[in-house]
């Protein structure tokens, strides 16, 4: 526990490591102001004294994941026309159903006043999925015009479509993670109908 008088360096950062450290514990459920503040070793009006309440801190939380995922979709949609499709989506699936996501998915599944508070900016979809949705169909739109996605290929289908199916194998937080192999096999039965070898 920090000594109280003393400056905490990077407070957000520490609250928001010790925020994903719970959820990956215990889940939503126990996530609670009281379960933050001792997991990061700091008082618990160190929380308030930077947020507004606890609803804002999680609304917070959640807009840290979104900017990673924004980091995420430059990278992905930077790919485009190399490697294969297959190849670049299933490396795209297993990188970002990383454990905290699911576990801020499942956040944000269960708190339905977490989503309203984020639908000034989020006005459709779960958020996190949604924006990984637009992120993987940017990059399949981008592998169409490069012609290794056929040209009638609905891309607004084909996004979510990977995304939900990819979020089914990964949701059991208990469970064994799938590997490669896994993500694969749900890759080529959406897109292999669609992807296009280019000489």
């Amino acid at each position: 526990m920090a000594p109280t008088g003393v400056a905490i360096s990077d407070v957000r950062g520490r609250l928001f490591d010790a925020a994903e450290r719970v959820l990956l514990r215990a889940g939503p459920s126990a996530l609670t102001s009281r379960a933050v503040t001792l997991e990061a070793g700091c008082a618990k009006g160190v929380l308030h004294r930077h947020f507004a309440d606890f609803d804002t801190f999680l609304a917070e939380l959640v807009r840290d994941r979104i900017a990673r995922i924004e980091t995420w979709s430059a990278v992905l949609l930077r790919s485009a026309g190399t490697g294969t499709v297959a190849d670049r989506l299933t490396g795209a699936l297993l990188d970002f159903f990383d454990p905290v996501a699911v576990a801020v998915i499942g956040l944000l599944v269960s708190r339905d006043g977490l989503r309203d508070r984020l639908r000034g900016t989020r006005p459709a979809g779960v958020p996190v999925l949604a924006d990984a949705v637009a992120g993987i169909g940017a990059y399949l739109s981008a592998e169409r015009a490069l012609g290794r996605i056929a040209p009638d290929a609905d891309t607004d289908v084909l996004a979510p479509t990977l995304i939900g199916a990819a979020h089914l194998l990964f949701a059991d937080r208990h469970g064994v993670r799938p590997g490669a192999e896994d993500v694969r096999r749900v890759v080529t039965a959406v897109v292999s109908g669609a992807e296009r070898t280019v000489p």
